[in-house]
């Protein structure tokens, strides 16, 4: 017996001002483990060799996946409409990034 197909639900998600203006990042550190990734977006100040955690998201494993095949498809989308980004590093070498309290 086939099974039905799942209606959409419709989700009300609740914002402050603050969450609505979003955080710049120009770093992302990712962790994984066998049960979740974590992803740490950093902002690196641009004058001196010194950042901070904007934001630390944890997400399991196939929602990870999910934001993969998102991301990509956006992407492909962005650069049909704007052409091709390029790939590699972004400016300057690669930081070497530890947390401090």
């Amino acid at each position: 017996m086939a099974e039905a197909p799942k209606t959409q639900q419709q989700v009300q998600i609740k914002a402050d001002e603050k969450e609505l203006l979003g955080q710049y990042s120009n770093l992302a550190v990712v962790h994984h483990n066998v049960e979740e990734f974590t992803l740490n977006f950093i902002y690196l100040f641009p004058t001196v060799p010194q950042g901070k955690l904007v934001a630390s998201l944890i997400l399991n494993p196939r929602h990870a996946k999910r934001l993969l095949r998102a991301l990509q498809e956006n992407i492909s989308r962005y650069e049909a409409q704007f052409g091709a980004l390029p790939e590699g590093p972004g400016p300057g070498p690669e930081p070497n990034v530890g947390f401090v309290q």
